[in-house]
């Protein structure tokens, strides 16, 4: 599957974005997808991730209730809400898919297929 972000750019703090993942060439509903993210000198790490049907989302502790994650299987993308925007918030975030997340949602090494990337950056 191929997958490409976008949605990123410039917010001040206390600001929103919506990210967005298209997804391609296969059958999106097979895959569990998640949204990671990388700060400059950083490791890549997890952000959100939400189940097949969407009927389940996890959440890392640093954006819980300030972030959404959604996905509509008709139109094969998947989105990001970001809400209550903070500095630390600033990152490039990838969107990822993995159709059995075997070493569990948060960890890179469960999915297959990453997109390029899309750079948020939140001043203060």
């Amino acid at each position: 599957v191929q997958l490409q972000a976008s949605g990123g750019g410039l917010v001040q703090a206390g600001g929103s974005l919506r990210l967005s993942c298209a997804a391609s060439g296969r059958t999106f509903e097979d895959y569990v997808m998640a949204w990671f993210r990388q700060a400059p000198g950083k490791e890549r790490k997890f952000v959100a991730a939400i189940s097949w049907s969407g009927g389940i989302r996890n959440y890392a502790d640093s954006v819980e209730g300030r972030f959404t994650i959604s996905r509509d299987n008709a139109e094969n993308t998947m989105y990001l809400q970001m809400n209550s925007l903070k500095p630390e918030d600033t990152a490039v975030y990838y969107c990822a898919a993995g159709d059995r997340p075997a070493r569990g949602w948060s960890s890179v090494l469960s999915y297959d297929y990453w997109g390029q990337g899309t750079l948020v950056t939140v001043s203060s």
